[in-house]
């Protein structure tokens, strides 16, 4: 723990074209803020092509500790907004290793590490972000799956059928090469899943945007969200919401099996 670095980055227009196109949003005015959650589009990893793993991630080691277990996965995050981030902002994020955790599960060893962020523009502190990256070990032949917890219904709901355009270009887009999203093979030979998995950032992306439209010119306070179960290529998805109260709704994720598999909260100053 105490590793730390501070990055610099500029909010470019492109990325933020290219997501709309992505999510099947119609243009935005050039010099828009920014929707809660896409900062994902910049700060992005560039470690050299000699620099990466066999699963498609920067070797260990560096900002990151060299946690041995060879599966690495976004187990959730939590958000906090102090003010927007805006098209042109020159922007910094600092962030440092808060905890690293490691445990047993029913599925073997896992290790859970926290990184905290904090972005800022000219006009100061942004948002802070704790981000959760759980590593686990490799898949025991024959395990039993473990039992998922029924996913509620929902006041309204977006069907999505992820297919590899989609998950290659959300990869492109984020400068992510982990081989689970985009490269079958590898993913079902080697890390045992039966298809490609739906990137965690843009599952939560596309909740953040159902409460945006919910919750239509209200200023996001916090986000808080938490993987329950990989979400697969293999069949459509829904996005799913209910308010709770005049301020806040609570979201997730329910998948082909009418399971829960990512949840959220997503919190608006009144």
């Amino acid at each position: 723990m105490g590793r730390s670095e501070t990055v610099h980055d500029r909010v470019t227009a492109t990325p933020v074209r290219m997501l709309r196109a992505l999510l099947d949003l119609p243009p935005g005015p050039a010099a828009a803020e920014l929707p809660p959650l896409w900062h994902w589009l910049y700060f992005l990893p560039s470690a050299r092509q000699s620099e990466l793993g066999a699963d498609g991630h920067p070797q260990r080691g560096g900002f990151l500790p060299p946690v041995p277990l060879p599966r690495r996965m976004w187990a959730g995050g939590q958000l906090e907004f102090f003010s927007p981030l805006r098209v042109g902002d020159e922007i910094r994020r600092d962030s440092i290793i808060d905890d690293v955790n490691p445990k047993s599960g029913r599925t073997g060893e896992l290790c859970f590490v926290r990184v905290r962020h904090e972005n800022s523009s000219p006009r100061g502190l942004a948002l802070r972000e704790f981000h959760d990256i759980v590593y686990r070990g490799e898949p025991e032949p024959g395990a039993a799956e473990p039992a998922y917890e029924p996913a509620p219904p929902g006041e309204a709901a977006q069907r999505v059928a992820p297919d590899e355009v989609l998950l290659f270009r959300y990869s492109a887009l984020t400068f992510n090469g982990h081989r689970i999203h985009y490269d079958r093979r590898y993913v079902t030979e080697v890390e045992g899943y039966p298809g490609l998995i739906v990137h965690g950032p843009l599952l939560a992306t596309l909740m953040a945007e159902w409460a945006g439209r919910r919750f239509a010119g209200r200023a996001p306070r916090e986000f808080g969200f938490r993987a329950l179960k990989p979400v697969l290529d293999l069949h459509p998805f829904e996005v799913c919401g209910r308010p709770d109260g005049a301020d806040a709704a609570d979201l997730w994720i329910r998948d082909h099996a009418g399971h829960r598999a990512m949840s959220a909260r997503m919190e608006f100053h009144a």
